[in-house]
């Protein structure tokens, strides 16, 4: 089972996502695949991570990853994806073709997935070229989860509206 949660920021999503995983794993320890790059000191994002962390509690197997995600993947387990957002401004530098094959290679394993992606496609195009390629390349890699999982849900307000 593959799973997409996508909203805006706030939205609930990653409670909505952790949710599904656990009731995916059943008696397995689901794992949890942190994708931000705490290298920019940003203390701010420290104490958003310190909530998720103690939101999930013992509940997850956590793996922390910034780039290569499938690399930690094995069939038979399940996985949630925290976030996709974060991946891909860490992954700025690859080609979108190396980024989708990612996508894709995580999504041939044997396995279930949660995906969490933010919706930051909603508002103004940006001003600036880099933020401009970051919203175009999240709507690109939006289209493509949406179309390799199972289900989509839309989160707004902590409440899912199934797309898919």
């Amino acid at each position: 089972m593959k799973t997409l949660y996508h909203g805006g920021q706030k939205s609930g999503k990653s409670l909505l996502a952790e949710q599904k995983a656990l009731s995916l794993a059943g008696e397995q320890k689901p794992y949890y695949i942190a994708t931000y790059d705490n290298s920019y000191n940003d203390v701010e994002m420290a104490e958003r991570i310190a909530v998720h962390q103690s939101q999930r509690k013992e509940q997850f197997s956590t793996i922390e990853e910034t780039l290569h995600l499938s690399q930690h993947i094995q069939e038979g387990h399940t996985y949630l994806i925290d976030c996709m957002s974060m991946w891909l401004l860490n992954t700025m530098e690859w080609s979108m073709e190396a980024l989708l094959d990612e996508v894709e290679i995580i999504c041939s394993k044997e396995a279930n997935f949660v995906f969490v992606l933010n919706d930051v496609g909603s508002g103004v195009i940006p001003l600036d070229a880099m933020s401009r390629k970051y919203v175009d390349r999240s709507g690109i890699l939006g289209q493509k989860l949406a179309q390799l999982c199972d289900e989509v849900y839309e989160v707004k307000l902590g409440l899912e509206n199934r797309l898919k």
